[in-house]
């Protein structure tokens, strides 16, 4: 008497399938194939990749600056006198290179151009104010005049004492001072120096300075 087959009690794992994993009977196939969701939660909050060899975690967080592209900027100082710089040429000068003999230059330039230019309003201004000496019978009339000849002793006003700062910072650079915060002995840095000349603080000591004036007055 032949013996019947046993039957089969699994059917066979489909070709790429791990072995010995289990299907249940209402249980879709796509499910069981599909990859496991990510952890949203553990990816979320998973710990910061740490920063390169000898970086700090502040330079790591700092947004990366593109490179000067135009090369010819960075070093024109080395082939043009300090006077013929210009702001961006200055500007795109290493760091190494503060406050050296080109950067002295240009910025002593830069202060005798604007001491002449209030040399030359100073002496306007008085100029008009004498021609402006004729009585004027109309009180409307002269009453505009006498407001013109207001607004320009106050303009001439803060021209002397601009005037006044920029003999002071040309002799800041004759001393070596210039360039360098009162307060702090920091550099001021050339974008605020370009701007203003005669700038004696860095900008952080400027605002708290400008703080204290409005706390506690002058």
């Amino acid at each position: 008497m032949s013996k019947t087959p046993a039957p089969k009690s699994a059917a066979a794992p489909a070709k790429g399938a791990k072995a010995g994993a289990k299907h249940d009977a209402g249980t879709d196939v796509a499910t069981l194939e599909a990859p496991a969701p990510a952890n949203r939660f553990s990816d979320r909050f998973a710990p910061p990749k740490p920063p390169a060899r000898g970086a700090s975690h502040v330079e790591a967080d700092m947004p990366r600056t593109p490179a000067k592209a135009d090369p010819k900027l960075a070093n024109a100082w080395k082939t043009k006198s300090g006077a013929e710089l210009t702001d961006a040429e200055v500007l795109a000068m290493p760091d190494s290179e503060y406050m050296n003999a080109k950067q002295v230059e240009f910025f002593r330039a830069k202060l005798n151009e604007l001491k002449e230019g209030v040399l030359s309003n100073a002496g306007e201004t008085t100029e008009h104010l004498r021609e402006d000496t004729t009585i004027v019978p109309d009180p409307a009339d002269r009453a505009t005049i006498e407001e013109e000849h207001a607004l320009e002793l106050r303009t001439r006003d803060r021209e002397r004492k601009l005037l006044k700062k920029i003999v002071q910072s040309i002799a800041r650079l004759d001393s070596g001072d210039y360039g360098y915060c009162d307060e702090t002995g920091e550099p001021i840095g050339l974008g605020r120096l370009i701007a203003r000349p005669t700038a004696t603080l860095s900008l952080e000591a400027q605002q708290r300075r400008e703080l204290k004036q409005k706390m506690f007055g002058d």
